[in-house]
């Protein structure tokens, strides 16, 4: 994979330009013993050269090699984005995100790495940047090479990288058209998958803003502040609104067979191309129907419609 820049500044020793363009020791370090090269105006160079501003530097990185532990399984993949450097997928319910010994080989990044080989990708090489629980679908972004994956992961806890979802909740008693939820979360001692509000929990922050309600359910985007694990089940379910389908969190398992939960919106600053990337996912059909059996008619059919 190639990457290009113009230099403007003092002389900088070139090894000290690369790791400000994000490149870590270790990749460094691969450039030197593992194949690839820098080229500074057309001509070979070792990171000990002192770049001139107006210098242009070629960096080509040493070809990945694919893990074995991830097997390649060939199924559908709704594809929302790709380039060369990044690829997004619209995950369906009931994948999980990476492979799971007692659960099969059949994760997003199985179907992925059998995408990028049948596409002749540079490398087939999987970066999950963002993952979703097994049963929450939506957008799930992959980087395609080490370094684009540390480029996106400085974002992670940034404003620069958003992801915003939409979520069937329960509606028993009222809740306030926008608010933020911010209680401490951890590991609970019922089951080693549940998570709760706890006083010795990481602190966690979501915000949420109806964007419709019936006596029985309301429809909610919701973004994630924090990432932890099951952060808007478990806080919405303290707020009294647990998800339809959410048996976990105590949501009633009616109209739906998994949580109420998709990943709608994803928006973050693409780091090679320096500009803005926001995409959409379409509500699947089966929060649609949940939402037309809670009296959410009107604004699941609106958010059907929505295109990536």
């Amino acid at each position: 994979m190639r990457f290009e820049w113009t230099y403007e500044g003092p002389p900088l020793k070139l090894q000290n330009f690369l790791q400000r363009q994000g490149l870590s020791r270790a990749q460094l370090k691969k450039l030197k013993f593992h194949g690839g090269f820098v080229f500074v105006n057309r001509r070979q160079r070792n990171t000990a050269f002192r770049l001139q501003s107006g210098d242009q530097v070629l960096l080509q990185l040493a070809p990945e090699v694919p893990v074995d532990t991830v097997v390649p399984y060939r199924a559908p993949l709704a594809v929302v984005y790709e380039d060369d450097y990044l690829l997004v997928v619209n995950k369906p319910a009931g994948v999980a995100s990476i492979p799971d010994a007692a659960k099969g080989n059949d994760s997003m990044a199985n179907i992925v790495k059998a995408y990028l080989q049948d596409t002749h990708a540079e490398s087939a090489a999987i970066h999950v940047v963002t993952r979703l629980d097994r049963d929450t679908s939506g957008l799930m972004l992959f980087a395609k090479h080490g370094f684009v994956h540390s480029l996106l992961d400085r974002q992670l806890h940034s404003d620069d990288l958003a992801k915003q979802y939409l979520a069937i909740l329960t509606n028993s008693q009222p809740l306030p058209p926008h608010g933020w939820v911010v209680l401490r979360i951890g590991r609970t001692a019922e089951f080693y998958m549940k998570r709760g509000v706890t006083p010795t929990g990481k602190r966690s922050v979501t915000e949420y803003q109806l964007v419709a309600q019936s006596p029985q359910a309301a429809l909610a985007r919701v973004t994630l502040h924090t990432g932890r694990t099951h952060q808007i089940r478990v806080h919405l379910a303290a707020l009294g609104h647990p998800l339809y389908g959410d048996d976990l969190y105590g949501g009633p398992m009616v109209g739906i067979a998994r949580q109420a939960l998709h990943c709608a919106s994803l928006r973050f600053w693409h780091p090679l191309l320096h500009r803005d990337i926001h995409l959409r996912a379409p509500l699947p059909e089966d929060m649609v129907s949940l939402g037309r059996k809670v009296g959410l008619d009107r604004a699941v059919n609106e958010e059907e419609k929505e295109v990536g």
